[in-house]
């Protein structure tokens, strides 16, 4: 198995005001996330890549950019879930052509699908490409809950290396660690990053990175070797810089972090709304009272 630990960012896409990728703009965010962030990997086309708002076409486009600007500095996982199991194939086998370290999926979504549907579904993708596979566990946005027995049905599959744990129940999560020690877990909720290195997770992956990965990639090293104290007071600091962040708009504020730097982040895709200007020197100030 491939070594998939440590620190990735949900990798943010910058849109012109059309809803076009700024390929331009996409190559200073990576090369940000490398060579400031110092991420130990990226996650392409997930909720902070607004992938959901996203064609086919446009999947693709962001995975072959992604690969070529990147090459084998950072380790690279595509999410590739989608509603349409058509669709998250054809991209899965596309991804993994690209030489992408492992896929990742969604649970499916909306629709109030059996969990022997759900285990379908990720059976389909994993036969059609022989690839690793990261099962994305998001409750609060997919309303799908799996149960420990069910993951271990799941996990099962040898190449089902492990889960993307975005959800804030931390018994499950510690029953999780103890019955599947063998298996990968990286944190999805970065304002817990602390409790969740706590519970034994092996690595994280959130949006706020792009931004903040320097002081979360401290938090993780710290938590784990015991110095959970002085984890904790950079964690409230880190959870400072979300509280702002969600303030003024989760995807649009970070990229107006990224645009203060002097990275063309671009905007969001409709029907995200577009920053609101008079709100930029909370921005400017939130940058330099945190050193982003």
């Amino acid at each position: 198995m491939k070594d998939l630990k440590g620190i990735y960012s949900a990798l943010l896409i910058p849109f012109d005001e059309n809803g076009n990728i700024k390929e331009d703009g996409l190559r200073q965010v990576i090369e940000y996330n490398i060579e400031v962030s110092k991420v130990d990997g990226l996650y392409v086309n997930g909720s902070s890549g607004e992938n959901f708002l996203l064609n086919t076409t446009q999947k693709k486009q962001i995975f072959k950019f992604v690969k070529e600007v990147v090459g084998s500095r950072v380790k690279l996982i595509a999410q590739i879930g989608s509603l349409d199991l058509n669709e998250a194939v054809e991209l899965a086998k596309y991804a993994t052509d690209l030489g992408y370290d492992s896929l990742s999926a969604v649970t499916p979504f909306y629709y109030p699908l059996s969990f022997a549907e759900v285990k379908h579904y990720y059976e389909t993708i994993i036969n059609a490409t022989e690839n690793t596979m990261i099962l994305y566990y998001i409750p609060t946005l997919t309303g799908v809950k799996i149960s420990l027995d069910q993951f271990a049905e799941l996990l099962d599959n040898e190449k089902v290396i492990g889960v993307k744990y975005t959800a804030a129940d931390f018994y499950q999560l510690e029953r999780f660690r103890r019955r599947f020690p063998n298996k990968l877990i990286w944190s999805g909720f970065d304002e817990m990053l602390v409790q969740a290195v706590v519970s034994g997770v092996d690595g994280a992956i959130g949006s706020t990175y792009n931004v903040n990965g320097k002081t979360s990639r401290k938090i993780f090293d710290l938590a784990k070797a015991g110095k959970v104290a002085e984890a904790y007071e950079l964690q409230h600091q880190a959870n400072d810089v979300i509280e702002k962040v969600l303030e003024l708009g989760l995807y649009q504020t970070l990229k107006e972090i990224l645009k203060v730097k002097g990275i063309d982040a671009g905007y969001c895709k409709q029907p995200m709304k577009v920053f609101a200007p008079e709100k930029l020197k909370e921005v400017e100030q939130l940058v330099k009272d945190y050193n982003l």
